[in-house]
């Protein structure tokens, strides 16, 4: 699904990627933890494709197509999903109008029939129903004066909508309750049966309570310094990044 291999990543002269490798197959979920400033979210924003950091190394594959070449529309036309650790409130933009917009784009690159009025009504209806969403907030503009977890449940909509391959999670636990987080990892896993790969960054353990991923890994100055299996967030739980070797 996914082969990094060797990205450096600078951004105003600043290293913050250094030699990262990374390779993800279809139904798995990485999840990637380290302290602040590491180069989580910079990650995340290199593959959805933000313009202002430079790739000085190495390359990435997606899907075995050169990622790093394509525009950020056409990542996401390919299957790339990125839910924002902040996402952006637009106003004017009706929720409703995006979402369906959002999704006939994708059926249009896919070759298939645009939903009319009715029929997306009734595919909403079934995705705001699995995550307990309340249907007035598909009238407001998007995310305009939603709460932090408000957000974050639009994200998840859309991912919903869309059954994206690739679904890069960049917090997505912040500003969810615990009814909220458990119905979103709910989500994932009816997604990964469909094998779709998930990265999920995260600062806390909360996430892997309720779900098994396949790796967890660490990534401190730029680079992943330790990959294994739950446990080892659960360690840095107790001793703190500094003391994980």
């Amino acid at each position: 699904m996914l082969n990094i291999n060797q990205l450096t990543i600078t951004l105003k002269d600043k290293l913050i990627l250094d030699k990262l490798s990374l390779e993800i197959h279809p139904g798995e979920i990485h999840v990637i933890m380290g302290p602040n400033g590491s180069g989580k979210s910079t990650l995340a924003q290199v593959l959805a494709g933000n313009p202002i950091y430079n790739v000085s190394n190495g390359f990435v594959l997606f899907k075995g197509e050169n990622l790093l070449n394509q525009k950020p529309e056409l990542r996401s036309l390919n299957g790339l999903f990125l839910a924002f650790q902040s996402p952006v409130e637009i106003s004017g933009l009706n929720n409703m109008y995006f979402l369906k917009s959002m999704l006939n784009a994708h059926r249009k690159f896919k070759n298939l029939s645009e939903l009319d009025s009715i029929e997306f009504l009734t595919l909403i209806d079934l995705k705001i129903e699995q995550l307990k969403i309340e249907k007035s907030s598909l009238g407001r503009n998007f995310n305009n004066g939603f709460s932090g977890g408000e957000k974050k449940m639009n994200e998840m909509l859309q991912i919903l909508l869309l059954e994206p391959d690739l679904i890069i999670l960049d917090e997505i636990d912040s500003g969810l309750d615990i009814d909220a987080l458990k119905l979103v990892m709910f989500n994932i896993s009816s997604l990964l049966k469909k094998q779709k790969s998930f990265i999920i960054i995260t600062h806390y353990t909360k996430v892997l309570e309720y779900i098994q991923p396949n790796f967890v890994h660490i990534l401190s100055h730029g680079k992943i310094v330790k990959s294994g299996t739950r446990e080892i967030a659960f360690q840095i739980e107790q001793v703190g990044y500094e003391n994980i070797h």
